[in-house]
């Protein structure tokens, strides 16, 4: 169909299939090629799917739930920020750990961290406006920032460590920047950004609000929060920046991504607050969520306190990690989330990515978070699964000139 003519999708659509995304095209690659020669005989590292199970408590809380609760209340409309009585115990909880003053007036309910995500960069970008991401970065940041026309902007790790450059961050504020996301423990490297980091941040912030004059918000993207290994504690990045606003999901803390329930998080000291909240909240309404599924928002204010197995993720860091060191690979070890970032033997990761389907290895390339020259493993699979797929390791090692 040629240009103009009716029907045709508009141009930001056409180019979104056209680009598509490279991790959801390696799982549906994964199933065809689990079908042709066998579900054990594939390893897919695609997606960041997890392998344990939701806590038995929460259907437990479900079931209950749907029997005792007024179906009416249970299943129908509510306020667009979600229950009060919800929004009031996860911001309890909040209060708990990190010793933050949230009440349910800051909290919004949001149909997973992506719809948090969306919501709230409508709610705070002007078409132009610029954002700007660390990388390497959840590629779909890119889209999301794409649908209210604003402008992307990367800067560069520090690739000894994987923590922000924050000379070249510093250089990319401008007077259009409009928001920073950080999304820490980090998808796709693992890390933790350190205290250090996190202090630098807030005051480059600081001062660029004071030389501009503009509110730059720091949007913390955190559905790893709890994911984390070797004793470190989860951090709470209001504490670091007073514009900063906090989206979570449910999707990895209870292995719940199906259910797309998670918040945004707005602290007294954001400015405007009432105006982000009311803006946020509206933003549920007309980009069509309305409100975040009700059953499942019950659902997790009443397990808010359970957790999901981080000893199973970490025991599956370990073996991968000591075993591709092995094989002469060269890993980063993960401090969260679970997910390894490896550098590519290769100079052309892609072309490494599509050397390890031969052996049936499915791995995603690192242009895909906007860094070239490495691919993310995600190690939320059975342990069984790593173990076996050592062998197809060893094969890639072999072919790509590795020796362990």
């Amino acid at each position: 169909m040629k240009k103009g003519e009716k029907g045709m999708l508009s141009e930001k659509t056409a180019l979104g299939i056209k680009n598509g995304s490279a991790i959801r095209a390696m799982f549906v690659e994964g199933k065809i090629m689990a079908e042709k020669y066998g579900p054990e005989n594939v390893y897919d590292y695609s997606l960041g799917n997890p392998a344990t199970p939701a806590p038995e408590k929460l259907k437990e809380i479900l079931i209950n739930e749907i029997k005792n609760e007024d179906p009416v209340i249970l299943h129908g409309y509510m306020n667009n920020a979600g229950f009060p009585e919800v929004r009031r115990a996860l911001a309890e909880n909040l209060n708990r750990r990190f010793q933050t003053e949230f009440d349910e007036n800051d909290l919004i309910m949001t149909v997973g961290a992506a719809g948090g995500l969306n919501i709230t960069l409508k709610a705070i970008l002007n078409p132009g406006e610029e954002v700007i991401v660390f990388s390497p970065y959840f590629g779909e940041y890119k889209n999301y920032v794409q649908n209210f026309d604003g402008v992307l902007v990367e800067t560069e790790p520090d690739k000894e460590t994987f923590q922000p450059d924050l000379a070249d961050f510093e250089r990319k504020l401008s007077k259009k920047t409009k928001a920073v996301i950080i999304n820490t423990p980090n998808n796709p490297t693992g890390v933790i950004y350190s205290p250090e980091t996190l202090t630098r941040i807030g005051e480059i912030l600081t001062e660029a609000e004071k030389r501009f004059g503009t509110d730059i918000y720091l949007i913390s993207d955190e559905p790893y929060r709890e994911l984390r290994y070797d004793g470190k504690e989860p951090d709470f990045l209001t504490r670091y920046y007073e514009n900063t606003l906090v989206g979570y999901s449910f999707s990895k803390s209870l292995s719940l991504p199906g259910e797309r329930i998670g918040y945004v998080a707005v602290p007294k000291a954001a400015r405007p607050h009432d105006d982000l909240v009311a803006g946020i909240s509206l933003c549920n309404r007309i980009l069509g969520f309305v409100n975040a599924p009700s059953l499942i928002q019950k659902a997790v204010a009443l397990c808010v306190e359970e957790k999901t197995d981080v000893a199973f993720y970490d025991r599956n860091r370990r073996t991968l990690y000591d075993g591709l060191k092995e094989l002469g690979f060269s890993p980063f070890l993960p401090e969260g989330a679970f997910y390894l970032w490896l550098k590519s033997p290769l100079e052309n990761e892609k072309e490494f990515v599509e050397t390890a389907k031969k052996h049936r290895l499915l791995l995603v390339p690192g242009s895909t978070f906007g860094c070239g020259g490495y691919v993310r493993i995600a190690y939320c699979v059975s342990h069984d699964m790593i173990l076996r797929s050592m062998e197809s390791f060893r094969k890639l090692a072999e072919e790509v000139g590795l020796h362990g």
